[in-house]
């Protein structure tokens, strides 16, 4: 029998809605087993946990609250009590059910669970492992970045992928929120909006079809004023913000600052960049 060791992927964390279920199905893909039973992802509020699960496994009731449910009791724990499991996949949020549930009693019924056969997907992870004392067998962790791993008895551990995941969050909505302010300046300029959106490290890529004839130096300055004015954003619901009394929309509510004044050392890059190969022009943003 073979084995392959997984040291470490990273992915750049999307933030749209539709990116992060896709970059899900694709993990699933890539390093999900049939066999393994147990999955920890790790990330803060906001971070995108929720969506990529869906991506990985379509079909799977949540219990947490993220969108409005609250499934109770928690199938896990009480199919544990009764000792008889219903389902083949379950998921627990540990954060969430803290307020309910003493952190053994969810340790015991994951334990109970994975000896069954059953699979736990199993949130905020590096919460439960000091009492579970077992490792995942696949372990993600979201934050700028989403970093999967395929751990051994040696590593690497939880609290090393929260960490990571957690410090590095801030930036990933940071550039969300200076990427939207971007597009709002360039409509107000009179231009379309960027017909495509991607990524690179602490900032954001917008793409256009036609090399947009503006003053990329007033365009940082525009945007620099929003930021100066401190204006709240907050969900309003799965695809529109609210930014002041403005409702915008957006394929990531939930990845911004909670207002515009918390995004540091935004600057933009002050040259187009053109692609040969899609034949649009690039403009990078970068943060922090």
């Amino acid at each position: 029998m073979y084995y392959t060791t997984l040291v470490k992927a990273s992915y750049y964390a999307p933030r749209g809605r539709h990116r992060l279920m896709h970059l899900g199905m694709l993990i699933s893909q890539r390093y999900l087993h049939a066999e393994d039973r147990l999955i920890g992802i790790m990330g803060d509020a906001g971070a995108g946990k929720s969506l990529i699960i869906r991506g990985m496994f379509p079909g799977l009731v949540l219990t947490n609250d993220d969108d409005g449910v609250n499934v109770r009791p928690l199938p896990v724990l009480d199919d544990a009590e009764n000792e008889f499991f219903r389902t083949h996949t379950y998921h627990l949020d540990v954060r969430f059910e803290m307020a309910f549930t003493q952190l053994w009693e969810l340790a015991d019924a994951v334990k109970k669970a994975v000896s069954a056969g059953r699979r736990v997907v199993v949130e905020h992870f590096e919460l439960l492992y000091p009492l579970l004392n077992i490792n995942a067998e696949l372990l993600i962790g979201i934050g700028e970045e989403v970093v999967v791993t395929v751990p051994t008895l040696f590593g690497p551990f939880p609290s090393e992928i929260a960490e990571e995941a957690y410090q590095s969050l801030v930036y990933r909505k940071m550039a969300h929120s200076a990427e939207d302010l971007t597009g709002i300046v360039f409509e107000q300029m009179g231009f379309e909006p960027p017909t495509f959106h991607s990524d690179v490290r602490r900032g954001f890529v917008i793409e256009f079809t036609r090399k947009p004839e503006v003053d990329l130096a007033e365009v940082e300055r525009r945007v620099l004023d929003y930021i100066d004015q401190d204006i709240p954003i907050s969900a309003y619901n799965d695809q529109t913000i609210l930014m002041g009394q403005e409702r915008l929309e957006c394929t990531g509510p939930r990845i911004h600052m909670s207002s515009t004044g918390k995004i540091e050392r935004f600057r933009l890059e002050k040259n187009f960049h053109y692609s040969p190969i899609t034949k649009t022009f690039l403009l990078a943003g970068r943060v922090g």
